[in-house]
């Protein structure tokens, strides 16, 4: 029996298998609200088969998007116009949704990637930046405001009514974007914290902002709404103090002590100094260790394309789910190839069932027959 085709549980939340669509910027919404694109992008993954579904990186505030084409979810028409596409999506899917909530910090007031990613300029509609320490991402980019304490709370609270938003979306899990250089990472790197406060300094006050983020989303989102966070396991980075392996696994221990539902392993993104060494499931081993040492559910990710490869690594033990992100945009069924290959089910529409080749016959289950007129 294939592992990954079996049935998991990302805390409070059962899905069907161990597929997870990463989320993945679009950089198409307009004032923050989804659109048609989000409509045929998230309804085309919805059909894919893949146990679940997470949302693109969500702004908890207008100014905590990476650029102006970033979907939020911190104002009344943000709700509505996904609620839009979410019910669209849900009369012809069963899959569950969920969402990332994000905050860009100082990596926020950026052109798209497709018209370069460099920061804004004041006569293109640049805002200011905010971050834990008034450090820029690189030489040649405007600092961040660092934030004080009544700007902290702002924040805090921004991600709270952004789950409620969420919740109030019926979706069912919440991941918190602690990763890829964003703000709770920027918080948890001293490469981007240097703050001498309660929230810079030693492992534990750089921590600490990120985890009452948590403790204030969990405590505002109903028991069975999964709650977790994706993190950068490492910055990639040999000089200096830096964010590092060791102290991923505290944080992750930290989480589980908290309740948190899951954890979703990336790497990266803080710092232009980084190498990354870009090979099959680089980040795989990351997740493994924050997996056993932690305890918590844990979702891998980065360079996992092949099918059993990715069976491989749930069968190992390395992590409890695996997240397609790329492969998944360039092959939308990729979790129908997946199935054929090990010899799995995997759930299909019914407009779709005539597509079964007849050498996988049972691919869309048993009950995927179809008579012919």
């Amino acid at each position: 029996m294939s592992s990954l085709f079996s049935a998991g549980a990302l805390g409070p939340l059962e899905l069907r298998n161990r597929i997870v669509i990463a989320p993945m910027c679009q950089y198409t919404a307009q004032d923050g609200n989804a659109g048609d694109w989000h409509l045929m992008h998230l309804g085309q993954l919805s059909l894919s088969g893949a146990g679940l579904l997470i949302i693109e990186a969500t702004a908890v505030e207008q100014q905590g998007r990476i650029t102006p084409g970033c979907l939020g979810l911190y104002s009344d028409d943000n709700e509505a116009a996904l609620k839009r596409v979410l019910d669209a999506v849900r009369a012809h899917s069963k899959m569950p949704i969920g969402i990332q909530l994000a905050h860009a910090g100082r990596k926020a007031s950026s052109h798209k990637p497709w018209d370069g990613g460099q920061s804004l300029r004041p006569d293109e509609g640049a805002w200011q930046t905010e971050g834990p320490s008034a450090l820029p991402h690189a030489a040649d980019e405007p600092p961040p405001i660092a934030l004080d304490a009544a700007g902290l709370a702002r924040v805090k609270s921004a991600f709270v009514r952004a789950a409620q938003r969420a919740v109030a979306l019926g979706l069912e899990a919440i991941e918190l974007h602690a990763a890829h250089g964003y703000l709770l990472h920027q918080f948890l790197s001293p490469i981007a914290n240097q703050r001498a406060d309660e929230y810079g300094g030693s492992l534990a006050n750089r921590m600490r902002f990120p985890l009452e983020v948590f403790d204030a989303v969990r405590a505002a989102a109903p028991a069975h709404i999964a709650v977790g966070m994706r993190l950068s396991a490492s910055d990639w980075v040999d000089e200096g103090e830096t964010w590092t392996l060791d102290q991923s696994v505290q944080f992750a221990k930290a989480l589980a002590q908290r309740g948190g539902s899951f954890i979703h392993v990336s790497s990266g993104g803080v710092s232009q100094k980084q190498k990354i060494p870009l090979v099959d499931g680089y980040q795989v081993p990351f997740a493994e260790r924050i997996r056993r040492e932690s305890g918590l559910p844990t979702i891998a990710v980065g360079l996992i394309t092949d099918a059993r490869q990715a069976d491989a690594i749930v069968a190992n033990g390395q992590a409890d789910f695996v997240a397609i992100a790329r492969a998944i945009l360039f092959e939308p069924h990729w979790p129908w190839r997946a199935a054929a290959e090990l010899g799995a089910t995997v759930e299909a529409p019914q407009q779709y069932w005539r597509s079964q080749p007849r050498e996988m016959k049972g691919l869309f289950g048993e009950g995927a027959k179809i008579g012919m007129r």
